[in-house]
């Protein structure tokens, strides 16, 4: 039998985050069996913990969708250090874990202890580049709507590879009812991972509406996406919309999905972007058909 757990990121409160599958004992599993775990979980991700192979790490995670692997994810990376730490796997040295996975090492703070921990991850460096004007056009039929055009859309690679585009605001976000095919046969020609949009709201504690599509990966719409998060932050501080150095704002997403996510993004002094929130367990259990 392998303990695991299904930890909802980005809330602190269960059945409004983003829930991931965390099987803490995979030693032994091979990638058609992860593979038919992730399928059977049918959550956005499913993650298994492993020995690090890298000195520097903690331990190896391994994060699949329904219909395979991903390098890097957001909210699986903070679920399963919630996981481990809850299980007594790993514990926080100096208030850090490093984890390895298919982008290289990522380093991840966590401060306060039970309901008040927050878990923080360092973001993989990115590149983007700006879309061209034939796939701004085709991205915005998917949509069923027309993005912001003095801030050009682009794709963003964090591992998973966002096309981010800005809308006129929060409310123009929530109002979308994207063509789930054609979103995904451009995610398939464009070789990305899906869509991630935002919008401003006028004020509040709350500084943008996120939302994250990802049909050719099964996930037509993810609840609360870290990378996705973490790719908008890129795109911002990219087309100077937010300062490069010493930001911090929260994002919301998940309503149209009946989640209540909340994702704290910081921009350091050194420019570099940080992702973090917190973590419920929302379910403790054991694989009893598993070799």
């Amino acid at each position: 039998m392998r303990a695991y757990k299904v930890v909802d990121a980005f809330s602190a409160k269960p059945f409004l985050g983003n829930p991931v599958a965390v099987i803490l004992d995979a030693d032994g599993l091979d990638d058609a069996t992860m593979r038919a775990i992730a399928r059977w979980t049918n959550l956005s991700e499913t993650t298994f913990l492993l020995p690090a192979t890298n000195l520097d790490a903690d331990y190896l995670l391994r994060i699949f969708t329904p219909r395979g692997e991903l390098p890097f994810a957001g909210h699986p990376t903070l679920g399963s250090a919630h996981a481990v730490i809850e299980a007594g796997r790993f514990l926080p040295k100096d208030g850090v874990l490093v984890q390895e996975c298919g982008v290289g090492l990522v380093r991840i703070e966590v401060a306060g202890e039970g309901a008040e921990r927050i878990i923080t991850l360092a973001l993989p460096p990115a590149q983007m580049v700006t879309l061209p004007a034939a796939d701004i056009a085709e991205l915005e039929a998917a949509l069923g709507a027309v993005v912001k055009s003095d801030c050009l859309p682009a794709t963003v690679n964090v591992g998973p590879v966002w096309i981010v585009a800005e809308m006129a605001d929060a409310a123009a976000v929530l109002a979308l009812t994207p063509d789930f095919a054609r979103s995904a046969a451009l995610e398939h020609r464009l070789g990305v991972t899906g869509v991630t949009v935002f919008g401003r709201y006028p004020d509040g504690g709350t500084a943008i509406e996120v939302r994250s599509f990802a049909p050719s990966g099964g996930v037509e719409e993810d609840p609360v996406c870290g990378s996705g998060n973490g790719s908008v932050a890129v795109f911002q501080t990219s087309r100077g919309l937010i300062p490069a150095t010493a930001t911090n704002y929260v994002a919301g997403q998940g309503q149209r999905v009946g989640r209540n996510g909340h994702v704290l993004i910081s921009v350091g002094d050194d420019g570099r972007i940080s992702v973090g929130g917190a973590c419920v367990t929302c379910v403790n259990g054991t694989l009893v058909s598993v070799a």
